[in-house]
């Protein structure tokens, strides 16, 4: 059973996370088995790599995780976002994406369960997440990653519905 569990998004519109957490690797499958991509995050002292999804149509995630902050950037330099966050407490707050085109992102950690939003009221996905003895700050980059794949692949969809009608 993988100790990372939940769900970013709505009934309809959103993913399920599961991933196992061991020594330093957080493995495992946003979305489901078609229609998802694999995670797979590795955490050496404060610095974390890995890939979401395969080698085409997936991003990779470098930069720094520690007890008090999130730097990671996702994708490349031009097509990429930037994931920064402030860990204070059981709080991990900050924004995804950039200043003016990014989302908010806020959440909390009750015992061992991740909650909040990502983005705003309307256009925003909220986070439910059971993580076992994953690190909030990794927990929190976790969540902006499975966002991150939802939104790429909703923005897809309505990208490839609106292109070639006539």
């Amino acid at each position: 059973m993988a100790d990372f569990n939940g769900r970013i998004g709505g009934i309809t519109a959103g993913y399920d996370i599961h991933a196992d957490w061991q020594d330093e690797r957080l493995h495992g499958r946003i979305g489901g088995t078609f229609n998802g991509k694999d995670i797979d995050l590795r955490l050496k002292g404060d610095q974390v790599s890995g890939r979401i999804g395969g080698h085409f149509g997936g991003f990779d995630a470098d930069g720094e995780v520690s007890a008090s902050y999130v730097q990671v950037r996702l994708g490349g330099r031009i097509n990429g976002d930037d994931v920064r966050l402030d860990i204070s407490g059981n709080r991990a707050q900050g924004r995804f994406s950039g200043r003016l085109n990014g989302k908010d992102l806020d959440l909390t950690l009750s015992g061992q369960h991740l909650t909040g939003r990502i983005g705003g009221t309307f256009d925003g996905k909220d986070v439910n997440i059971e993580v076992g003895s994953v690190p909030l700050a990794l927990a929190a980059l976790a969540a902006a990653c499975a966002y991150k794949a939802l939104e790429d692949e909703q923005n897809d969809a309505a990208a490839a519905s609106s292109g070639g009608s006539s």
